[in-house]
Parts: structure tokens; C-alpha cells; sequence
């Protein structure tokens, strides 16, 4: 005999004393109060029993409403590999105890897929080892459809390796009981990523499109998913589609959505005590796509005036002829949406899969030990002192850096320090030219502790051989490493450097002097100054730029002592290779650009640091002021950076006596790969990836195809036009570990696109340009490297945090012939 159908009422669990009933009533009662133009429904009212049905024969009956057909379209094709890359982390293996919740389950004829591909993972020997939770709002429907779910074909496939099971409620409610431990073994963090059995959450179907923007980003913040440990987020959304297609979809001819959002009249009326009270022949249904705000709307029209009389309270609601209340909303995600949703709401997408017709996606995403939210202005106010507080509305991202900025900096770097370098690695040198490991990590405290002892006539608390051994890093010529600029003189033995532990426990008391500073300046004990604010500006980019520098440096190791970045899904490579074979290339692939003048650079002078006027400044480099305008002349530009794929195919021709063997490439057993932190992976999986090489090779490559790299105004030129930035999906701030193909240039989200994750090398030696003044703060970032051998590269890489990447401003160099830096180049060609 089958064993009964387990279900838990969550609401009743959460709510002792609570009818739902009560709270829906509640909700009716606010919406109808509004005045004329604002009154709403409560969304719930659609998915009662009867609801539920006419909602499965949307999704059955009517194919004109194509997200369903769309999602059961990925499933069918890519399941696999879906639940393949949700046990990413734990390296495809499934861990026992295992829980996968679906925030309204429906009819399960979508889920049937996941759980059969996940039953196909179960090895003989673990018996029940997956437990998957139906959530919903109506008990019988769960047991209904969970009971269906265990007679199928299906649940003959499933039976002994997935559990199945449903909770009754609302999102809020399951995800409330999750949080309270109610899934055993779900209430407490890992000690360790990895350490317990993961959750998987399903949000399928587009649901989330039912929240307004803001509710979504809050409601995706509060899943229950632990940084690091393997928790997943399989997410549905609809793209922003023709907008016909998507009245039809909401609107079938058939009638079967006007007919479900008509019965959600009389749940409504059945909630406030008469089923009947909201008569059919004075509403109807209307539907409309309203392209602005990128969503569908539901409304019932009222026919004419009319008043509605609660039967319990005798409180009376108007209602004018034509007035809309608004029962539902469906927004739709471009692709900047998307990306900004997820920042927002602290989730990494791990891959993404779309339909065959390209108007739906399934995200499986992750919260990652470490990431970067969006760049916003203003920041809030309990981030930046009293003085900035006063016009936070002309903030800028670009200004002094809040405490929250120094907290993800400090997250970042530590990961990579504490967590990628082993012991063993810290006393050598994965580039010759550079310093050893151990040094960045005494450097970057030093660094910030001379500043502030000199910004604040404090007394230097760094221990003098600190100062004398990290106090400068190194930049030796290339061609001849005996040359160099001023630098520190290091030990020459590894017992003379200073311990971790003590390296360490500097770095903690210099952060510490961070925080009171700001408390200081938060009370007023500090007068903020431009000057101060600086400091703080430079003293956070320079640990930015270093986090670069030391993991360029540890990706030479990679695969023989780097440690991959742990607490992120590893890339299932295979997988995300086939995805990006099979996408579209941009239709153009050179564009040509028309003169124009624009201006580079911004203007922030260090004369003005005594002044109190902070906010809405934006911060750079000496190099970067002043503002200066340029003509830039008719020319043409490649859509898209060299690609690995392109310079191995001319390497391997008739390059190797022209160009060198690319640094981020490895020779594996006779095979051409392409170096990550993940370890060395073949040339067809970076196929599509920009080139990492230095501005030597691109430089002939380029003028090999009858072309040039771009000068710097020129490449600035066609950022400005195609570039989407870090809201709209761009490789940088450490959204991956590693480059992708590139889209600049694309057609979608109005033709921008980003570049794959690399900096680009121009064509622009660096050198002193007209009103430029070294900085007294730091008089020798810039003119150290006024040598004639450094080029001017723009942009920003795959861990490039997003405050400079996104500064438009922003000048970073690396000597011509220099081969490690993550910088890669497109071509140019003269008109």
C-alpha cells in the first residue's frame, strides 16, 4: 500500500493562532481603501483550488502563453546538465540528506524532469538521500498533485532516491519554517563551505516577475541560501518580449486567463464573507503590456459606478465606471535587469540556459562567499559621515569609498590570501619580476598605515621592518630586469621575512584604525576633508589593484599549488563550452565610427583638498585629471577582442617565428591550454575567450590583418557607445573566476554588450598630457612609469572591482612587452 501523502502545514506552523483566512481579508481591505486610480487586489486570490486548475489549463491549454512550454523546453533539453552544475561544488556528487524546496510547485509536470535527472545522480548504495518539498498554497492540490507525482512513470523512477513531500503556505511561510530549522539539519550555517548537505531552491514559472521591482531583489535577499556551502537557486524569467506577444500570452482566445483571473473576484468576495458579493456582469478582465515599466498588468474594470458592501463590517467600497484595480503584475527582465536583480539581491549567477526561441531563461544561481554590489548613488546614510550627508543626493560611486566598500574589499582580499595561497606557495615567486607572495600580504597593511599615520600626525604604528621590507613593490624592466624603479629591499631568506601571524595581526590593527576613523568622522571628532577622503580612496584602490596583481600572478601556478576559488561553483566546463558555441555572434563584426569629439579624464585637482565640499566628487589618479577634449577621426573597429581561437589558428599557421607563445597559455601533455584558476583547460573550451597576451603580440597580430590596436580616445569612443557595465552583466568584480566570450557590440539590451573580462591594451604609451599634475599624496604612481614602455590600457577584468572598472575615467599601463596582465586588445583599421 502506498504510504500516505506527507504535507506541512508551514502557515498553521508559523501561525498558531492565525487564520490565513484573517491575514487575507486584511490584505482585501487594505487594496480597496486606496483612492480612485490605486485600488488592488491581493495576488493570492488567483490560486485557490479552482484557480490552481485553471492556472494548469493555462499552461495545457493555451499555447499562445509561452514562458510554460518555454521552461518545459530547457528542461527537457538541458536537465542534466542543470543538476549536473547544482552539485558543481561538490564536484557532481550527491551528499546525503540532500533538500530541494519548488516555491509554488503547481502541477509538477516541470518539476517530474529535475527530479528524474536528480534520482539519475543517486548511486545504488544511498537510499532516499534527496527530500524534494512542494510548496503551495492549497493543501489539496499538493496532495493531489504530489499523489499523481507518485503513480507516473515518474515516481516509479524517483521511488527510493527522492522523497517527496509538501508544505502549505505562503513563500514567506515556507521560507520562514526553513530559517527556523523546521527541515532538519537546516537551521545552522556550515563550519565550512561544504560542510552540510545542501539546499536547492526551485523558482520556476516566472513567479518572481509577480513582485515590483525592489520586492524582488528583497524577496531573492531572503532565501535561506548559506555563502559558500552549495545552496542553489534555480530561477525562471521572461525576457522583455514583443510586446503582442505578450498581451496574447495573458489573454488567450480561448478565455481560460480570463476565466482564471475572474474567479479571483470571487475568492475575493468569498474572503470577505459572500462569494457572490463581486458580480460577474459589472467587471471585466483587462490585460495590457506596458512597455516602460517592462511588465503585463491585470486589472478588473468596473462596468460601471458601483459600491461594494462588506457583509461583516458594513464598510462600503466605490468603485467609478472604468476604474482599474490592479490584481497582478508580471514584469519582464532584460538582460541588464537580470544582472542588476541579482547584485541586488547578493546572488551569482553560476550558468544560464534559454529556450530554443530565446524569450525565457532558467538562472541557476548561488550566494558566493564574497561579492560586489551594484555601484550606487547615493550612498546611504548611515555609510559616509555628517558632512557628506548633507548633499547625498549628488553623491557619486566614484567618491570617497563608504565602510561597507573597505568591508568587500577586505572579504575579497582575504579570500584570496588566506584561501588560494597555500602555505607552501607564500615564500615564492609565481613571476619572476615580481615579488614573492608573502610580500603583498604585508604591503597592503603597510601601505595604508603610513598614509594614515601622515594624513592624522599620528606616530607610525607599523613595525619598522614592515616599512623598510613592504613599504614599495617592484616594476622591473622587462627586457632587462636589473632595472628597476625605487623599491623596497626584501629579505633574501625566508626565515628573516616576518611571520603570517604577525603580518596578520598588523593588518588587523591598521583595519581598526579604518573603522574609528570613520566613527570619528561620523561624530565630528574629524573634520572630513577632500584630503582625507583621498587617502581613503587611493588606500582602497591600491589594495583593489594588488588583489589583481597577486592573483594574475597565482594563476601560473594554477593547477600545481594555486588553490581554485572555494565557496563558487566551479565552472562545469563541457557544459557552459556547448552554451557558448552555440550562441549567436554579433550580426556585425566590424563596426565603423564616424568622427567625434569627446571629452576624457575628470577634473579633481589636489589643490581643492583642504576643501569640505565631498559630496558628489568623484576620485581618481593624477593621470586621469584633468578633463580634456579629443578629436577622434573616422575609423573602424572590431566588434569583439581577439579571441584565443583566432591567435591560436594564426600562431599555429605562420605566427610562431612573429608573435610569442602566449603566457596564459600552457602546453599539457603535447595540447595547447588555456591557464585558470581552476587549473589549465583545453583550447576548445577558451575557444571564444579574449587573448591574454602582451600588447607586442596583439600589435602584430593586428597589423598582420591590415590593421592597428585603438587609440585610447578611440576605444574610450566605442565603450562609451556598446559598453553595458557591471549592472548589465560585464565580466568584472569577480562575477567569474575566469574570461567568456565576449558580446560587445551585440544586438541585445540596445546593442550593448562587454568585452569577456579583460582590460584593453591602446595603442597610447603613458605619458605627462597638457595640465597634468603628479600627486602629493602619491607623486610617484604615474611618473615612475613615464618611461616610454608602458601602454595605456582602459577597461577593467574579470577581478576588477567594480568602482574602477566602472570609473570611466580610470587610466590603468603595463610595459608593451609585459605577458602576465589580464589585458587583451581588439583591432582597429583606418578609414
Amino acid at each position: 500500500m502506498a504510504s500516505a501523502i506527507d504535507i506541512v502545514n508551514v502557515h498553521a506552523a508559523n501561525h498558531a493562532s492565525s487564520d490565513p483566512g484573517v491575514d487575507l481579508r486584511k490584505e482585501i481591505v487594505v487594496g480597496l481603501s486606496k483612492p480612485l486610480g490605486h485600488k488592488s487586489l491581493p495576488t493570492m486570490l488567483l490560486y485557490d483550488e479552482h484557480g490552481l486548475r485553471l492556472y494548469d489549463d493555462i499552461t495545457t491549454k493555451a499555447p499562445e502563453y509561452y514562458p510554460f512550454p518555454a521552461e518545459e523546453d530547457i528542461l527537457k533539453r538541458h536537465v542534466v546538465d542543470i543538476v549536473r552544475a547544482m552539485h558543481a561544488l561538490d564536484g557532481g556528487q550527491l551528499k546525503s540528506e540532500e533538500v530541494v524546496v519548488e516555491l509554488g510547485a503547481g502541477a509538477l509536470r516541470k518539476t517530474s524532469h529535475i527530479l528524474s535527472a536528480l534520482a539519475s545522480l543517486v548511486p545504488a548504495t544511498m537510499h532516499d538521500p534527496i527530500t524534494y518539498y512542494a510548496l503551495d498554497l492549497q493543501e489539496r492540490e499538493l496532495e493531489r498533485t504530489l499523489k499523481e507525482l507518485r503513480q507516473s512513470d515518474v515516481g516509479e523512477k524517483i521511488h527510493g532516491k527522492v522523497a517527496t513531500r509538501g508544505l502549505c503556505g505562503t513563500y514567506d511561510d515556507g521560507l520562514q519554517y526553513i530559517q527556523e530549522g523546521g527541515l532538519e539539519g537546516r537551521d545552522t550555517p556550515p563550519s565550512t563551505p561544504g560542510g552540510h548537505s545542501p539546499l536547492h531552491i526551485l523558482f520556476l514559472g516566472s513567479s518572481l516577475g509577480n513582485f515590483t521591482r525592489g520586492e524582488d531583489a528583497a524577496f531573492l535577499r531572503s532565501l535561506p541560501l548559506r555563502p559558500g556551502s552549495g545552496d542553489t537557486l534555480l530561477l525562471g524569467l521572461d525576457h522583455g518580449n514583443d510586446p503582442h506577444e505578450i498581451e496574447v500570452a495573458y489573454n488567450d482566445p480561448k478565455g481560460i486567463t480570463k476565466a482564471f483571473i475572474m474567479n479571483g473576484l470571487k475568492c475575493a468576495g468569498k474572503a470577505l464573507g459572500d462569494e457572490e458579493l463581486f458580480s460577474d456582469d459589472k467587471w471585466e478582465y483587462v490585460g495590457r503590456y506596458n512597455e516602460q515599466e517592462r511588465r503585463h498588468e491585470a486589472f478588473y474594470k468596473s462596468l460601471c459606478t458601483h459600491s461594494v458592501i462588506d457583509p461583516v463590517t458594513k464598510s462600503s467600497y466605490s468603485f467609478a465606471a472604468d476604474e482599474l484595480v490592479r490584481i497582478e503584475v508580471s514584469y519582464k527582465y532584460s538582460e541588464c535587469d537580470a544582472y542588476s536583480l541579482f547584485a541586488e539581491a547578493s546572488l551569482r549567477p553560476i550558468q544560464r540556459w534559454t529556450d530554443s526561441t530565446s524569450k525565457y531563461s532558467l538562472w541557476l544561481l548561488e550566494r558566493p562567499s564574497f561579492m560586489f554590489p551594484l555601484l550606487k548613488t547615493p550612498a546611504s546614510a548611515e555609510e559616509v559621515s555628517s558632512v557628506v550627508r548633507k548633499s547625498e543626493s549628488a553623491n557619486t560611486p566614484f567618491g570617497m569609498p563608504t565602510i561597507e566598500e573597505w568591508k568587500d574589499m577586505w572579504a575579497a582580499w582575504d579570500f584570496i590570501t588566506q584561501r588560494m595561497i597555500p602555505q607552501s606557495m607564500l615564500f615564492q615567486k609565481p613571476i619572476d619580476l615580481r615579488h614573492i607572495c608573502l610580500f603583498y600580504l604585508g604591503h597592503i597593511p603597510t601601505f595604508l598605515s603610513i598614509h594614515l599615520s601622515r594624513l592624522l600626525a599620528e606616530p607610525d604604528t607599523e613595525p619598522i621592518e614592515f616599512k623598510y621590507i613592504f613599504e614599495r613593490g617592484i616594476d622591473p624592466i622587462v627586457d632587462d630586469p636589473t632595472q628597476c624603479h625605487p623599491h623596497s629591499e626584501v629579505p633574501q631568506r625566508d626565515e628573516d621575512w616576518p611571520s603570517m601571524h604577525n603580518i596578520l595581526t598588523f593588518q588587523y590593527r591598521v583595519r581598526q584604525r579604518i573603522f574609528k576613523l570613520y566613527d570619528d568622522i561620523d561624530s565630528g571628532a574629524v573634520t572630513l576633508t577632500r584630503k582625507i577622503a583621498r587617502v581613503l580612496f587611493m588606500t582602497l584602490e591600491h589594495e583593489a589593484f594588488h588583489a589583481e596583481t597577486l592573483l594574475y600572478m597565482l594563476l601560473q601556478r594554477a593547477g600545481t599549488g594555486t588553490i581554485p576559488p572555494s565557496g563558487f561553483s566551479p565552472p562545469v566546463w563541457d557544459v557552459l563550452a556547448e552554451s557558448w558555441d552555440r550562441a549567436p555572434p554579433p550580426k556585425t563584426d566590424i563596426m565603423t565610427l564616424e568622427p567625434a569629439t569627446l571629452t576624457i579624464g575628470h577634473d579633481d585637482d589636489e589643490a581643492d583638498d583642504a576643501s569640505t565640499d565631498i559630496a558628489g566628487h568623484e576620485f581618481g589618479w593624477d593621470n586621469e585629471h584633468p578633463k580634456r577634449e579629443v578629436h577622434v577621426g573616422k575609423f573602424k573597429i572590431e566588434c569583439r577582442p581577439v579571441t584565443n581561437g583566432e591567435f591560436y589558428e594564426y600562431y599555429n599557421d605562420k605566427g610562431k617565428d612573429v608573435v610569442d607563445f602566449p603566457a596564459s597559455w600552457i602546453q599539457v601533455e603535447g595540447e595547447t591550454h588555456v591557464r585558470t584558476l581552476y587549473g589549465p583547460v583545453p583550447m576548445k573550451i577558451a575557444w571564444h575567450w579574449p587573448i591574454i597576451t602582451s600588447y607586442d603580440n596583439l600589435s602584430t597580430y593586428a597589423s598582420v590583418k591590415g590593421g592597428r590596436i585603438p587609440t585610447e580616445p578611440e576605444l574610450r569612443l566605442f565603450f562609451d557607445m556598446f559598453e553595458c557595465g557591471y549592472e548589465g552583466g560585464a565580466n568584472i568584480g569577480f562575477r567569474n573566476w575566469h574570461p567568456i566570450p565576449a558580446t560587445m557590440g551585440g544586438e541585445k539590451d540596445g546593442g550593448k554588450g562587454h568585452n569577456g573580462g579583460v582590460w584593453e591594451w591602446t595603442s597610447d604609451v603613458l605619458a605627462k598630457h597638457e595640465g597634468f599634475i603628479p600627486s602629493r599624496l602619491y607623486p610617484g604612481y604615474s611618473t615612475d612609469f613615464f618611461d616610454g614602455k608602458h601602454q595605456v590600457v582602459i577597461g577593467g577584468s574579470y577581478v576588477t572591482v567594480p568602482r574602477q572598472a566602472g570609473r570611466r575615467a580610470l587610466r590603468n599601463y603595463y610595459q608593451h612587452n609585459y605577458p602576465y596582465a589580464w589585458v587583451g586588445a581588439r583591432i582597429a583599421y583606418d578609414v
